[in-house]
């Protein structure tokens, strides 16, 4: 796939130089996600042994994850991986460079088998970030493509681009935001079906600039979560363990969920939201900023970075935004905010029709 492309190389080198920063001695555990990720998997690879790291590569697949969610029992279903665990104790860094898979593939998984599997992995997700240095990669291929519903060329051409850009120049737009958002109080979304506010007062917020995802580009927070109120209406589908959920409907009433509707895998979103206590809560606003990045892909790696959306994530918040709500589960969910909707800061808008106003 490709694999003479020296974008590869560049995209390696800058994951390694620039997003973890390796350094010499330092273990680096490269998680590839499906054979069409090993052009970027040996680049990173080549790209850590020449900045003096020991890299080990394990391998990954929704195809095998599908055998234990088809004959599994309900132990080995919520079986925390235990190499896989130990990989983020022993790992001074995390490269997850994950190919897609069809979406279709787990249909034939009860809602129930599939919520208690993501469960299991959610807690090796904890370990990544608890431990580790890390940065995620949604590397394209067939699959990608056909889910984006474009061609190869075209998505590994925006891939690139929204990955290989001046992440400087990019820096310091992100952190003029980031100076204009701390210290306000309540953020509200006002758009169609939705009409959510929560507040943010005492948290601090982020620039995402390439160091934890590639392509990157956002800036986000931990609301309090006693202080949601409203609900909140998605365009675009969720996506959850390879299951698209579509038209998503979310309300609560003084932090507490209280509505929950979707018209396409009902019963899985339930499950989720009940997966465990914090799990349906909000951990995380974000405000996407990648100009590069102009096509939903129905995966929200990418999505969550196209300029002029916003997302919520369900479930674990945080810690260096302030953040205290605990889950298995991290789930983002992108509102696509181009063509209507605003979102305000203590009032003001800094998100208009999907431009900055700040």
């Amino acid at each position: 796939m490709y694999s003479n492309d020296n974008r590869w190389k560049q995209l390696g080198e800058l994951l390694v130089q620039y997003s973890a920063e390796v350094k010499p001695g330092e273990r680096v555990m490269i998680a590839m996600s499906e054979l069409e990720s090993f052009p970027l998997v040996h680049a990173v690879y080549e790209a850590t042994i020449k900045a003096g790291g020991f890299p080990q590569v394990q391998f990954l697949s929704e195809s095998l994850r599908h055998s234990l969610l088809i004959y599994g029992d309900e132990t080995q279903l919520g079986w925390v991986p235990e190499i896989e665990a130990y990989g983020m104790e022993w790992a001074d860094v995390y490269f997850g460079l994950r190919g897609a898979h069809d979406l279709e593939q787990h249909s034939d998984i009860s809602a129930g088998r599939l919520a208690a599997n993501q469960a299991a992995m959610g807690k090796v997700s904890t370990l990544r970030w608890q431990k580790t240095r890390w940065c995620l990669v949604r590397v394209p291929n067939a699959a990608f493509a056909q889910q984006a519903g474009t061609d190869l060329t075209t998505l590994i051409d925006m891939f690139f681009a929204a990955c290989l850009i001046d992440w400087k120049q990019e820096t310091v737009k992100l952190r003029r935001w980031v100076e204009r958002l701390n210290g306000t109080s309540e953020i509200r979304i006002v758009g169609p079906e939705t009409d959510l506010r929560f507040s943010v007062q005492g948290r601090r917020w982020v620039a995402a600039n390439g160091k934890f995802n590639m392509p990157d580009g956002e800036v986000f927070t931990s609301p309090l979560t006693e202080m949601i109120d409203g609900q909140i209406y998605f365009e675009m589908p969720g996506v959850l363990g390879g299951r698209l959920i579509e038209n998503i409907w979310l309300r609560w009433v003084k932090g507490r969920l209280v509505g929950v509707r979707s018209s396409t895998n009902q019963s899985f979103l339930e499950a989720i939201v009940r997966t465990d206590a914090g799990a349906s809560l909000v951990g995380e606003f974000g405000i996407g900023s990648n100009p590069a990045l102009t096509r939903f892909c129905n995966d929200f790696l990418l999505d969550e970075k196209i300029a002029g959306t916003v997302h919520i994530a369900l479930g674990r918040a945080y810690p260096e935004c302030g953040g205290t709500n605990q889950s298995s589960i991290h789930w983002d969910i992108i509102k696509d905010m181009r063509r209507e909707g605003c979102v305000y800061a203590d009032g003001k808008p800094v998100l208009q029709n999907g431009g900055i106003v700040m």
